[in-house]
């Protein structure tokens, strides 16, 4: 699908440009510099779905989701590669991933210290009396 400034935004996990998604991740996401190459790659490669955004074929955006297919769904990993942001593609991307795709249905959770406009717009929201939240250790 193209959008209205030339971006595609495609679900096909063949296009995902895996060096590009390391490259963001491992030095600019606040959330998972820790993860490995190999942990980056085996997240892509049991991902439920992803979603990347292109720009004359170069990534600049993506989305990875964990889901049961059923139920429930975890958005991990959505960042727009800076000098595309302020440009709506946020918005494209988590709309494709969570209301545009076979997870429409589903109950969606994340965890994010930053972009809260952004995700309220999709009727994200603070935790309810059902959540609980085991921590990393």
């Amino acid at each position: 699908m193209m959008d209205d400034a030339g971006y595609e935004i495609d679900d096909d996990p063949s296009r995902i440009q895996r060096d590009a998604v390391w490259e963001w991740l491992s030095t600019e996401a606040y959330w998972g510099r820790w993860r490995t190459r190999g942990d980056v790659d085996a997240q892509l490669d049991s991902a439920w779905r992803v979603v990347g955004i292109y720009d004359a074929g170069r990534q600049v955006g993506f989305a990875r989701a964990v889901s049961d297919g059923v139920a429930f769904a975890y958005l991990a990993d959505v960042f727009i590669v800076e000098g595309h942001r302020g440009r709506g593609l946020g918005k494209d991307l988590v709309r494709v991933m969570i209301d545009e795709g076979p997870g429409a249905h589903l109950r969606w959770v994340l965890f994010t210290a930053d972009a809260h406009r952004l995700y309220k717009s999709f009727g994200f929201a603070a935790p309810d009396d059902t959540a609980m939240v085991r921590p990393a250790r």
